[in-house]
This record gives C-alpha cells, sequence and structure tokens, in this order.
C-alpha cells in the first residue's frame, strides 16, 4: 500500500464498506466514513498510511463539494442572501471568536492563542451540514438560509484567518497583513467574476456544440480545478475558487448537467475526505484526557448552539428557526482542523491542548448528522409552546375546511395561485389555498379570499385542509423542492389525487411525476406557445389553423388533454385521423356490464379509456382490471373509425 494506486483502492474498499454497513442500520454514510478512518488510522488497527499521504487527495472532496454549492447560487441569489452571509455569518465568527478570547484568558492561554482558538471554534462543517441539509432538502428553508449563509462567510473568514494567526504568533503587524491580504483577494475574485461572466457561456457554447461528453466532463474538470489553483496561487483557499466556478456556471443553462456530471466525483472524494479526518484522531489522547474531552466537547457543542440560537432570535426570527439554526452550526469543522494545525505549529498552544480541541472537534463533527437529522424532534421537545402554537395554526386550518368538500386545494397564493382562483370562482368550483407568507394571506383575507396561513409541505396542514375530501391539489409556485415534499405528503394521506404542478422548465419532469404529480406545466413551453400563436398571427396564418397548431403541441405534450370532444364548431370539417374524446353511457341491457375492461380489448382496435366516471365521481386512467357497472360513463379516446368499432364491439346501438 505504499504505493498511490494501493492507497486509492484501500480506501476506496473501506468506503464502500462503511456505506454498506451504515446504510443498512439506517445512519449517515458520513459518521460510517468517520468511523473506518478511526478504525484502520494510526492510533488503531493501523492498517491505513498516515494522515497526511491522503491529505491532498481528499482536499479534492471538499474542492467538488463547495463547486456544488456554488452550483446552487446565482450571483442575484448571493446579493439576496447578503443579511444571512455577510450580516449573520459576520456575527457568528465574530462572537465565537469573542467567546474563544473569553475562555483562553479564563485558561490562563493569553488572549492571543484565545483569539486563534476562537477561529478554530468558529468554523463549522460545511461538507457534513450541506450535504445533510441538501439530502432533507432544507436549503431553501429559513434555517437552511442561515446556515448555509454562515457556512459561506466561514469559508471566506478562512482566507484572513491563515494570514491572522502567523502573526499572532511572531509577533507581527496583524492588521497590515491583514489589508494586504484582503485588497489581492478583492482583486482575484473582482478579475475572476467580471472576466467569467463575460467569457465562460461563449466557451460552454463552444464546447457544447462539439457533441462531445468526454469533453464537456474534461471542460468541467478543467474549470473547476482551475479556478481551485487560481485561487490557491493568490492566496486565497482551494475551496473559495471552486465555489466561485460553480457560482459563475450557475448563470448559464449548464448548469443541470454539469451538476449532474460532477456528483459522483464529488461524493466519492467526500467519502475519501473523511476517512482521512477520522484519521487524525488520537484514541491514546482520548483515552488518557477522556474527561477534559468530554467537557471540551459538551462546552464546545454547547456554547455554539446557544450562542448561534441566541443570535438568530436577535434578528427576530420565530424561535423553532433559532433553535434549528443553533443544531446546524454547533460542531467544529474541516477547515477549523486546518487552522488548529497551524495554531499548534506555531506554537500558541501545548501538543497536548492540541490533541483535546482536535478529538472535541472530531467527536462534534461525529455528533453532527445526527443533530441534524433530529433536529426537528430535538427542537419539539425544547419548544413545546412553539410547536403548540403551530397546532393551532392547523387546527384554525381545519375550521376554516370544515364543511368544504369536492374542493381544490391551491398550494401557494401568489400571482399563479390567484389567477387560478378567480377561474375557479367563475366555473364555481370550491377552493382552499395555502400560503406562508403572512402578510399576502392577510390582505388576501381582508378582500375576502378563502386563503390560510400555513406551509403545504407539512402532512398536518394538508389533512387540515381536508386532502382526504378534496378533488384536486395545484402547486402554483415553481420550487421543486417543496413540491416533492408536498408530493410525498400526499402520496401519504391520499395517493392518486389528481395534483398539478408548475415548474419554470422540464429539466424536473421526470422526477416531479414519478412523485405523484398527475400532469406538470411548464412555463417555458406555455409562453413558447404564446409567443408562437402571436407569432404566427402577425406572419398572416389563419386563426382557426394557429388554433388547431397550438392544440396539437399541447395535446403532445400533456397527456391528459389527448383527444378533444367534437362540437358543433367542426360541422363540415374534415375528418383527419386526430383523436377525439367520446363520452359513452353504460346502459344495464349492455353485454359488457360486470366485464372487466382488459376484457373488452379496446386497446387492440386503437381505442383508450381514459377515465370511469361512476356516481358522479371521475377516476382517470382506470386499471385494467376495473369492472364495469351499470350506469357507467366511459370516457375513450381514439379515431372516429376506432371510436365507431368500439361501439359496435361495446353493443352500443
Amino acid at each position: 500500500m505504499h504505493t498511490t494506486l494501493g492507497l486509492i483502492v484501500f480506501l476506496l474498499a473501506a468506503a464502500v464498506l462503511a456505506t454498506t454497513l451504515f446504510r443498512a442500520l439506517h445512519l449517515p454514510a458520513l459518521l460510517g466514513y468517520i468511523a473506518i478512518g478511526i478504525i484502520v488510522g494510526p492510533s488503531a488497527l493501523k492498517l491505513a498510511p498516515e494522515p497526511e499521504q491522503t491529505q491532498h487527495l481528499a482536499e479534492f472532496g471538499v474542492v467538488f463539494l463547495m463547486f456544488s454549492i456554488g452550483l446552487e447560487f446565482s450571483l442575484a441569489k448571493l446579493k439576496v442572501m447578503r443579511r444571512e452571509v455577510f450580516g449573520f455569518g459576520g456575527l457568528q465568527v465574530v462572537f465565537t471568536m469573542l467567546a474563544g478570547l473569553a475562555v483562553g484568558l479564563a485558561l490562563d492561554l493569553g488572549w492571543a492563542a484565545g483569539v486563534a482558538l476562537g477561529g478554530v471554534l468558529a468554523m463549522s462543517s460545511t461538507a457534513i451540514v450541506s450535504k445533510l441539509l441538501a439530502e432533507q432538502h432544507e436549503l431553501d428553508q429559513p434555517h437552511g438560509k442561515l446556515i448555509l449563509g454562515a457556512l459561506l462567510f466561514q469559508d471566506l473568514a478562512v482566507v484572513p484567518l491563515l494570514i491572522f494567526i502567523p502573526s499572532l504568533a511572531s509577533g507581527g503587524d496583524p492588521v497590515g497583513e491583514l489589508s494586504q491580504a484582503g485588497l489581492k483577494a478583492v482583486i482575484g475574485l473582482g478579475l475572476i467574476l467580471i472576466l467569467g461572466q463575460r467569457l465562460l457561456r461563449p466557451w460552454f457554447h463552444l464546447i457544447a456544440r462539439r457533441k462531445s461528453s468526454e469533453l464537456f466532463m474534461l471542460n468541467v474538470l478543467l474549470i473547476t480545478l482551475g479556478l481551485a489553483y487560481a485561487t490557491e496561487a493568490a492566496g486565497l483557499s482551494l475551496a473559495l475558487g471552486a465555489f466561485v466556478a460553480g457560482v459563475l456556471i450557475s448563470e448559464t443553462e449548464y448548469r443541470y448537467q454539469v451538476e449532474s456530471d460532477i456528483r459522483p466525483f464529488r461524493d466519492v472524494l467526500m467519502g475519501l475526505f473523511f476517512i482521512s479526518v477520522g484519521m487524525l484522531l488520537d484514541l491514546n489522547a482520548v483515552a488518557q484526557h477522556w474527561q477534559a474531552l468530554l467537557v471540551a466537547t459538551l462546552g464546545l457543542i454547547g456554547l455554539k448552539f446557544i450562542l448561534v440560537a441566541l443570535l438568530v432570535w436577535a434578528l427576530r426570527e420565530p424561535p423553532h428557526v433559532a433553535l434549528l439554526t443553533g443544531l446546524g452550526l454547533a460542531q467544529g469543522g474541516e477547515f477549523g482542523l486546518v487552522l488548529l494545525g497551524l495554531t499548534a505549529s506555531h506554537g500558541l498552544i501545548t501538543p497536548d491542548l492540541k490533541q483535546i480541541v482536535l478529538a472535541a472537534l472530531m467527536l462534534s463533527m461525529i455528533a453532527a448528522p445526527l443533530l441534524v437529522q433530529y433536529s426537528h424532534h430535538i427542537v419539539q421537545r425544547l419548544t413545546g409552546g412553539e410547536w403548540l402554537h403551530r397546532a393551532q395554526d392547523v387546527h384554525a386550518i381545519a375550521v376554516k375546511s370544515f364543511g368544504i368538500a369536492d374542493h381544490v386545494i391551491l398550494c401557494g397564493y401568489g400571482r399563479n395561485g390567484q389567477g387560478l382562483a378567480r377561474m375557479l370562482e367563475a366555473e364555481g368550483v370550491p377552493f382552499m389555498a395555502l400560503d406562508d407568507d403572512p402578510g399576502r394571506v392577510k390582505a388576501a383575507v381582508a378582500a375576502g379570499d378563502n386563503v390560510v396561513f400555513g406551509d403545504c409541505t407539512r402532512t398536518e396542514v394538508l389533512m387540515a385542509a381536508g386532502i382526504r375530501r378534496a378533488r384536486a391539489v395545484a402547486i402554483t409556485f415553481a420550487d421543486t423542492h417543496a413540491a416533492l415534499k408536498v408530493l410525498a405528503a400526499i402520496q401519504q394521506l391520499k395517493p392518486g389525487l389528481p395534483v398539478i404542478v408548475r415548474t419554470v422548465d422540464e429539466n424536473d419532469l421526470d422526477r416531479l411525476k414519478e412523485a405523484g404529480a398527475t400532469e406538470v406545466v411548464p412555463e417555458v413551453l406555455e409562453g413558447a406557445l404564446m409567443l408562437g400563436s402571436q407569432t404566427l398571427l402577425m406572419a398572416g396564418v389563419p386563426l382557426a389553423t394557429v388554433l388547431k397548431r397550438i392544440r396539437q403541441m399541447r395535446e403532445q405534450r400533456y397527456s391528459s388533454l389527448r383527444g378533444f370532444f367534437s362540437g358543433l364548431d367542426e360541422a363540415g370539417q374534415p375528418q383527419d385521423e386526430q383523436q377525439r374524446l367520446l363520452p359513452l353511457h353504460i346502459t344495464p341491457d349492455l353485454k359488457c356490464v360486470g366485464k372487466r375492461l382488459g376484457e373488452l380489448k379496446l386497446t387492440d382496435i386503437g381505442v383508450s379509456v381514459v377515465a370511469v366516471r361512476r356516481h358522479g365521481i371521475r377516476g382517470s386512467d382506470p386499471d385494467a382490471n376495473t369492472i364495469l357497472q351499470a350506469d357507467d360513463i366511459l370516457i375513450l379516446r381514439g379515431t372516429p373509425e376506432g371510436l365507431a368499432a368500439a361501439e359496435l364491439a361495446l353493443g352500443v346501438s
């Protein structure tokens, strides 16, 4: 295992074993990686090489993680999140460093060592927390935005801390050196962002026109690692360059393809990174100083949890958001390990103290997946009053929905939701709208609309809104992660309920369909149809031809719209082969009564059963085992000739 190939094979084998075991135990795979690193490390079985030999390989995991995080953010979104990043994130780092200074002075370590330890403790694990939040679809939740904002600021703060700590040890001019480094960072990142925005999209267009997946993947790797190398050469961090690369690519239309291509590299290398982190833990030091280690670990988690929760509460966020954010940032981080090594190497702390702090950081990182995964359960126990308040909100929804049946539930009451509500009102269809914007709900209620405040991703809210009595659900906002949560809840409460989902484009169409969406309406397609219809009219194409063309395109795209009921306006029109819909009443005397749909073999003559209407209730896409009853109404789809043949086969005169 002295060769690079042997090292990689060994670490990959360990990663496979860890992932398999911990997935079988329903535990986060990250815990498995760290556990394997501890077991095979130099302080236990000594099966693996020294951690320093795997450090450079494992650093690529952090690089690709930061690149993936950058893909999730556009520059516009970063501007919108400036409060979370530079406001809350900056306060979190500053106050944690002040707390570290207080601890250092209390332990008689000196102010320099206290400030350095404060910087170490201020770091949280971007790799662990962001991955867990992404898996739980909580990046867009209020606490998720605050956590990610703090993590991004911490990653930015690593750069000045790498300069500041050696200056503290040498007694130099920290302010002057920091100013010089800050100027260098501003100039370097400014050039990358300005030039990158202008050059990246044309360059990707050029690569994409070659239609080579191999070339496209090589180009992504070149940009990611190239910018990481450029920022490191400029005195910044590898992770910061990778993050900037992701932000730049997020501004192009290739972001989804890039994210799909890069994910395997990210996950594999992140596993290697956490194995190498586990190898750093010295079990002998843990055994010798277990009491001090226990105090240090609990103190670290408790101090950061309380400090972060108080900061979020001071920003006037709800108590449950403050506690969730505190739990998400209560652990140490991978960059904290780097800063700790730098602090010890410059003699600011003793080797024994280094081992205690290192072990405390490691144990807090091991506890982090459990704290994040079970954070909602922990908060529920800590904030009984807050959750009681949320239960009262659910009760208010249930009271308002009492007596409403066969209605449509609108998830979201923005412009699209309000437009849909007007159409439902015009047709006399009852509805109930759910929205989590208090101001919008207050204004809509004052105007007399049937809107209530509630988070439609929560199962209890949907139940209170009468999901079991509803005829359909419309998800009117274009948030795929939230829509997937709503669909999962609906599949649990009332499988088969028709659900219409709005999305920006068709990239997430398959995911939404697999999650239970009956129909997905992409804004891009509808915009293209309207643009095309107006252009054709201006070009002199007859209105009837334009309407026919738009109808054909919609029927090809939306399965539920394929076919149409012919009416008087088609009298005298040529009978083409376009599919039509035919309602067929099953009278008691027909021979098909009591038979299964599959026995009728209508598909053999090119006719399909779109729906069965029974006792006023319409069931779409009926199963082949559905037994026909007297007075059923079949909705058949087929060509005019096929529908005529179906009538003869069913014995309809």
